[in-house]
């Protein structure tokens, strides 16, 4: 009998998408025969997944977990192709479980979560026909943690101090709704400001009536919409989404909480979506019959 080496199976997973014990055992009924074991494996569907691996999943969900003590939360967002697998039972079950599974075991390495439940992934993959993929974990820590989930798209955790679970969620709700980048102006980065300067500048080069000014009502007008960029994705800066004519600084200062740091997570962000037209695709179909 040929020795199953870890590369053989590792070699068979990476063209089947199954998992590594599934690989395993195709490759022992087989002798290590890899072609005769792929080919027994699309047989009975194990290799369903690597078909579907190359497919955009922008859709899926995103959970929150909390620690019983409140003082750090993770956040788990899993992908796949359709709004209808989303809701799915047994896509949501599979990511409940690895939510759970993230918090019991204090999971923050996205890498380790993935080939914790890579089988099971597989499985399901094959089983609902859709690419599916654990896409990250991401962890925060603070003095008091809660938050707020628009459904199971967006999710939002907000470390405060001291603890009350009800400012937590208004920012929770505030940070869904305004998307800021950071809790302070001085929190952003110089180089991000760097860049926004260029921008500001260049924006500003465009103007012919802008050259005509002095020096000093240039500088001014520079820094009047840099200082307006620093407040918009500021946290602290930016309108209370609940009352506008306050600021969110306004409203902490009226609680008497700080916020030390926060994360927002909606399903799909930074994944390039491939649009589908319709009637293009009606019409590929019409003249590819003719």
């Amino acid at each position: 009998m040929s020795e199953i080496t870890a590369s053989l199976v590792k070699e068979l997973r990476e063209r089947t998408g199954a998992g590594i014990m599934d690989c395993k055992k195709a490759l022992v009924e087989t002798n290590g025969d890899i072609e005769a074991a792929i080919e027994n494996m699309r047989k009975s569907g194990q290799a369903k997944a690597a078909k579907k691996a190359s497919r955009v999943a922008a859709e899926g969900v995103v959970l929150t977990r909390i620690t019983a003590d409140n003082t750090k939360a993770f956040a788990v967002e899993l992908n796949c192709e359709t709004d209808f697998v989303a809701k799915d039972a047994s896509f949501t079950k599979f990511a409940q479980d690895v939510a759970d599974y993230a918090l019991a075991n204090n999971v923050v390495d996205t890498a380790a979560l993935q080939a914790h439940f890579e089988e099971e992934r597989a499985n399901l993959v094959a089983k609902i026909g859709e690419n599916i993929t654990i896409r990250r974990v991401v962890v925060i820590e603070g003095t008091f943690i809660g938050g707020y989930t628009h459904g199971t798209k967006i999710a939002t955790l907000v470390a405060v101090n001291p603890a009350s679970a009800d400012v937590a969620k208004k920012l929770g709700m505030h940070i869904a709704s305004s998307r800021p980048e950071y809790a302070r102006e001085e929190d952003i980065p110089a180089d991000v400001l760097e860049r926004e300067l260029e921008v500001q500048k260049g924006i500003a080069n465009e103007d012919p009536s802008f050259a005509k000014k002095p020096a000093n009502i240039q500088e001014q007008m520079i820094n009047g919409r840099m200082a307006k960029f620093k407040a918009s994705i500021a946290l602290v800066s930016q309108p209370f989404v609940m009352d506008p004519s306050i600021s969110v600084a306004d409203f902490l200062k009226a609680e008497n909480v700080a916020v030390e740091k926060f994360i927002r997570v909606e399903v799909g962000e930074g994944i390039e979506k491939k649009e589908e037209n319709f009637a293009d695709e009606v019409a590929k179909i019409a003249a590819a019959t003719k």
